[in-house]
């Protein structure tokens, strides 16, 4: 069979939410293909077909403002809970 798996974490390093990042990793068949990090802005494949998916993901201006948008509409809003 296969396995695939899209993880999206909030990272903090500390609690005034200067440090904090997003990070949404795609998965398959336990090898991240790619990620999108907040701190780097934008995704970085990781493998051929990751690479590919990157180039086409970053050319498209509202889904990477979508994913951008995440680390405030997500991580800092639910930063609270998480302390």
């Amino acid at each position: 069979g296969y396995f695939y798996q899209r993880v999206a974490e909030c990272r903090f390093s500390s609690k005034d939410l200067q440090g904090i990042e997003f990070i949404d990793s795609y998965v398959f068949n336990q090898v991240e293909n790619i990620r999108f990090n907040s701190t780097v802005g934008k995704y970085v494949g990781y493998t051929e077909h990751g690479v590919y998916n990157a180039e086409a993901w970053n050319s498209d201006a509202a889904g990477l403002a979508q994913e951008r948008g995440e680390l405030e509409r997500y991580c800092k809003f639910n930063a609270a809970i998480d302390y």
